[in-house]
Formats: structure tokens, C-alpha cells, sequence
């Protein structure tokens, strides 16, 4: 799928190979155009960055001298995290502010309803009762 316009890709979780990373910014740059990609990566991404940074370095991009002297990934490491790779909490990118707005929408249109009188009819559209919901 190719997505018109696409200008960055920020990847929050790193990828598990350098093929799958170039495949992520790949959406970037598109006939022509520039673009770029903002990867975040933590401690535990260590052993991933060595080959993604080699990937970035033969395209001719600037790779900070710290990540071209992280530890060479074995074979059976990279197997294991391919298979399985790292747990993560998960990331919410809805700024906070939002998040309450809306717990406070459905928390003023539960109460509305709740508040509300129903009123029940039989089959022939005659009211029956006023009932109030709690």
C-alpha cells in the first residue's frame, strides 16, 4: 500500500530486524521525496540496534559512534527475539486532557440517563406505567 504524502514514521517499538525497519520507513520518501524516522528504543533494544544502525550507515545516514559499538547479536538471540519479541506496557499517545474530557462525557450522559423517566406501553401504544430507571 503506498500512502501519498507521507513525510515521517516514528516507530515507537522497535522492530525486531533491519529488514522490518526498512520496511516501516519505506511508507517515507516516496518517488523522489525526502522523509524521515524517529525510532525509540530502551535498554532492552540493545542487541537490535546494531544491524538496523548498519542498514542506516550503508544508505549513507549519520549512525551516533555509541549504537556501531553495541555487542553483535548471536544467531540464537535473534531467533528468540524474532519468535518472541519484547513485552512492552502499553503507549498511549491521546494526550491526558482528552482522555478526561471524554471519561467526564460518558460519566454526565450516564447519569442523564439514569435520571431519565421511561415510560412502558403495551402492544397497543397505551401508556402502562412511569417507571424511573435507577
Amino acid at each position: 500500500i503506498d500512502f501519498k504524502g507521507v513525510n515521517m514514521v516514528i516507530n515507537y517499538d522497535l522492530p525486531t530486524s533491519a529488514v522490518e525497519y526498512i520496511h516501516r520507513i519505506g511508507r517515507t520518501g516516496r518517488a523522489g521525496h525526502t522523509g524521515k524516522a524517529v525510532t525509540f528504543f530502551t535498554e532492552d533494544d540493545k542487541p537490535l540496534l546494531r544491524s538496523i544502525a548498519n542498514v542506516i550507515q550503508r544508505a549513507g545516514c549519520p549512525v551516533p559512534d555509541y549504537i556501531k559499538h553495541f555487542p553483535r547479536l548471536q544467531s540464537k538471540q535473534k531467533k528468540k527475539l524474532i519468535k518472541k519479541p519484547l513485552t512492552r506496557e502499553s503507549i498511549c499517545t491521546t494526550p491526558q486532557c482528552f482522555l478526561e474530557k471524554a471519561k467526564r462525557k460518558t460519566k454526565t450522559t450516564k447519569e442523564n440517563i439514569k435520571g431519565k423517566k421511561k415510560v412502558k406501553e403495551d402492544k397497543n401504544g397505551s401508556k402502562l406505567q412511569t417507571v424511573s430507571e435507577s
